[in-house]
C-alpha cells in the first residue's frame, strides 16, 4: 500500500466540469414543522440558561477557534458573583467542540440536537443563545425548546471542582495553646489550587479594594512569586494579615463555587507574602516616591489608618499616625487571637509602611495627649480611623457584676497575656459566651484555650440568638473549628438574666428566640416566655456588637459631621463636611479589615486630590 501511486490525472480533466455548467442544482430543503431529531449526545446549536449564567467568560476563553464573545446585556445588572455579560456566539467559526459545555462553571450552557439553520443573512449566524434555542421560532419543537444533545458530565467535566486541603493542626492539639493553626501550602498544593482559577474576575468586583486576584493567581501558577508580590501590594499593604484573617468575601463569589468549592484565594495570597523572603520586599517592590512636601496626620493605627498610610506614603507624602495602644496594628494587634494571626506576620506588614518614612507614635491618645485641632494646625489634611472600641451590653439584670465582661477587653488582655505585655486574664471553669458573630467564635476559643491549659478541659458555652448556625454572622468556618475545640452552642436563645447568688455569678436565663428581624430586615426579636434555658456560669462574656469611641471629637466638630446609624458619613474618597477631614475604617463601614484597607486606599487618593487642588 505504501508504494501504491494514484493515476495520473487528464490534462483536461478541469475542462470536464464545465458540462455541469447549464445543469440545475440539486436542493434538498427540509420541509417546514417536519421534525428531524438527531441522535442522543448529538453536538447542535448551543442554549443557555440566563437565570444560572453568572456572566463569567469561561467559554469564550477556552474556545479555540475564538467564536464566542461575552457582550453586555442591557438590562442586565452586575450583582454579586453575577456579571451582565452573556455569550454571543459565531457558527461561521463555531466546530462544535463542546468545550465550552464541558467548562462552563455554572452548567448553564449546553448543546442541542438542533442542527439544520437557513437564512441568507450572515448575521443569523450570530447568535446569543437563550435557554429556548436558535430556531425555537420556527415552532418545531415541543414547548418552544430544543431537544438537548451533549450536556456535561463527570467524564467530560474540564473544570476540577474540590478544592486543596489546608493543613492545619489537630483541634484536640490547637486548643492547648496559642500556636497558629492553619500551616498554609507547600508549593506543589499552591500551585494545584492556582490551577483551579478560571481567572474571570468576578471575585475582583466583589473584593472591597479590588484586588488584582486573577493576576495574583495566575503568578502563582507560573512559580513567579515577585511578580505576584507585586500584584498584591499595588492594591493591599497589609497583605500578610489579609491572607490569614480577611473575610474573604472574594471567595463567596468565586465562579467556581457554583458547582463546587470556591478557589482558596485568601490562602493563595497567604502563599506569596510567606513565602517572599521579607527582606527582599523592597527591592522587589521598588517604592521611591518624590516627596511633595506635604504632612498628613492619621489617628488610629488599624487596618485604615495603615493602608491609607501606605498608599499616601507611596504618593510622596509625610505621614504620621497617633495610635492610643503602646502597640501599632488596632484590632488586629489586640482583638484577633494569635491563633488567628501571630504578632510576626501583622508586624511585618507594619514594618514595611515604616520603612516609607510612616513615622508611627504610640501610646499617644487623640482628645486626650494631644487634640483634634493640634493636628489641624501641625499636618494639611487628617484621617481619622478609631475603630470600635466600645464593646455594647444586653443590659439584662445582673449584667453590672464584676464578672460579667465585654469581650473586646477580655481579647486584649488575653492577647497583652500571651505576648508577655500583661498579666494572666480571671479563667473561669464555666463560661457563658452572648453572641454569635466573629468576635464571638473569637473570645470562646481563647477562653477554651485558657482553660484547657488551667484546669485540662473546656467548658464554654455560646448562645446567640439567631436560631441555626446559618443565621449566625459568624464565619462558618469559625463555628466548625470551634465545635472541634469543644465549645458548645444553643443557637436560637435570648438572656433575660443572668443569676446571681451570694454575690457571685451562677449562670444565665434564657428564652427562646423566635423572630431575629422583622419583614422590613430590622432588628426586633421576639421571644417564647414559656420556653426557658439556664446555664451555669461563674463568668459571662458579652460578645454581641461594639460601638465607636467619639470623645475625641470636639463638640463644634461632631455638629458638622453627620452620622447615619452611628457612624460617620463620608463621600467616596472619605471627605466629610469638613474639608479637611477625611475618615474611614470600622467608624464608616463597619468592623471588617478588607473593607478599612479599601477605605485607607480611597481616602488617600481623595486626600490627594484635595490638597492638589489647593495648590
Amino acid at each position: 500500500m505504501a508504494n501504491q501511486q494514484l493515476p495520473e490525472k487528464s490534462f483536461f480533466a478541469p475542462l470536464k466540469a464545465w458540462k455541469f455548467l447549464g445543469k440545475k442544482p440539486v436542493t434538498i430543503e427540509v420541509p417546514n414543522k417536519v421534525k428531524r431529531e438527531a441522535s442522543d449526545r448529538y453536538r447542535g446549536f448551543h442554549v443557555n440558561d440566563w437565570d444560572v449564567c453568572i456572566g463569567c467568560g469561561t467559554c469564550a476563553k477556552v474556545c479555540p477557534t475564538d467564536a464566542i464573545t461575552m457582550v453586555e446585556v442591557p438590562g442586565l445588572v452586575q450583582d454579586h458573583g453575577k456579571l451582565p455579560q452573556r455569550p454571543v456566539i459565531d457558527y461561521g467559526r463555531c466546530s462544535f467542540c463542546a468545550l465550552c459545555v464541558d467548562i462552563c462553571t455554572t452548567g448553564s450552557l449546553k448543546m442541542t440536537k438542533e442542527y439544520i439553520h437557513i437564512s441568507e443573512d450572515p448575521e443569523d449566524y450570530i447568535f446569543m443563545p437563550t435557554e429556548k434555542g436558535l430556531n425555537a421560532k420556527r415552532g418545531l419543537y415541543e414547548h418552544g425548546k430544543a431537544p438537548l444533545g451533549w450536556v456535561k458530565d463527570k467524564d467530560s467535566d474540564i473544570l476540577d471542582l474540590e478544592r486543596v486541603v489546608m493543613d492545619m493542626i489537630e483541634p484536640e492539639e490547637r486548643v492547648k495553646s496559642f500556636i497558629e493553626i492553619v500551616k498554609g501550602y507547600s508549593k506543589e498544593q499552591a500551585m494545584q489550587e492556582a490551577a483551579r482559577c478560571v481567572g474571570c474576575g468576578i471575585c475582583t468586583y466583589t473584593c472591597p479594594e479590588h484586588m488584582d486576584i486573577p493576576q495574583y493567581i495566575e503568578s502563582i501558577y507560573k512559580d513567579d512569586l515577585e511578580e505576584g508580590l507585586r500584584w498584591l501590594y499595588r492594591t493591599n499593604p497589609l497583605s500578610m494579615v489579609c491572607g490569614r484573617v480577611c473575610t474573604h468575601r472574594c471567595e463567596t463569589a468565586c465562579a467556581i463555587g457554583n458547582r463546587g468549592e470556591p478557589v482558596a484565594i485568601r490562602w493563595l495570597k497567604r502563599y506569596i507574602v510567606d513565602n517572599v523572603p521579607f527582606e527582599e520586599y523592597n527591592r522587589i517592590l521598588d517604592i521611591h516616591p518624590e516627596k511633595k512636601g506635604k504632612s498628613i496626620g492619621i489617628v488610629g493605627s488599624g487596618p485604615a489608618g495603615l493602608s491609607a498610610a501606605y498608599f499616601l506614603a507611596t504618593m510622596g507624602y509625610d505621614v504620621t499616625i497617633y495610635e492610643a495602644n503602646a502597640r501599632p496594628g488596632g484590632v488586629m494587634k489586640y482583638g484577633i487571637p494569635r491563633y488567628r494571626l501571630p504578632d510576626e506576620a501583622l508586624d511585618k506588614d507594619i514594618a514595611l509602611i515604616e520603612a516609607l518614612g510612616v513615622k508611627i507614635i504610640t501610646n499617644t491618645k487623640v482628645g486626650q495627649d494631644i487634640t483634634l485641632e493640634e493636628l489641624h494646625k501641625k499636618h494639611d489634611a487628617v484621617f481619622v480611623s478609631t475603630g470600635f472600641s466600645l464593646g455594647r451590653s444586653t443590659k439584662v439584670p445582673g449584667t453590672d457584676h464584676p464578672n460579667v465582661k465585654q469581650a473586646l477587653p477580655m481579647l486584649k488582655m488575653i492577647r497583652d497575656y500571651v505576648r508577655g505585655d500583661g498579666p494572666k486574664p480571671p479563667v473561669p471553669r464555666k463560661l457563658v459566651v452572648i453572641g454569635g458573630g466573629n468576635v464571638a467564635m473569637d473570645i470562646s476559643r481563647s477562653m477554651a484555650r485558657l482553660q484547657m491549659i488551667e484546669y485540662g478541659e473546656v467548658f464554654v458555652q455560646t448562645a446567640s440568638l439567631e436560631r441555626s448556625y446559618e443565621e449566625m454572622p459568624a464565619d462558618m468556618d469559625e463555628i466548625e473549628e470551634a465545635l472541634e475545640e469543644g465549645v458548645k452552642f444553643y443557637p436560637g436563645w435570648g438572656p433575660t438574666e443572668v443569676v446571681i447568688e451570694n454575690d457571685e455569678v451562677k449562670g444565665v436565663k434564657f428564652q427562646k428566640c423566635l423572630q431575629v428581624f422583622d419583614e422590613n430586615r430590622r432588628f426586633n426579636p421576639k421571644f417564647d416566655p414559656n420556653n426557658t434555658l439556664f446555664l451555669e456560669a461563674d463568668m459571662v462574656i458579652e460578645a454581641i456588637g461594639q460601638a465607636p469611641d467619639y470623645s475625641y471629637l470636639p463638640q463644634e466638630i461632631q455638629e458638622k459631621l453627620e452620622f447615619v446609624r452611628g457612624r460617620i458619613r463620608t463621600n467616596e474618597y472619605g471627605q466629610t463636611p469638613i474639608e479637611w477631614l477625611f475618615a474611614g475604617g470600622d467608624i464608616v463601614h463597619g468592623p471588617d479589615i478588607i473593607h478599612g484597607v479599601a477605605d485607607g486606599y480611597a481616602a488617600a487618593k481623595g486626600i490627594d486630590m484635595y490638597l492638589s487642588n489647593k495648590e
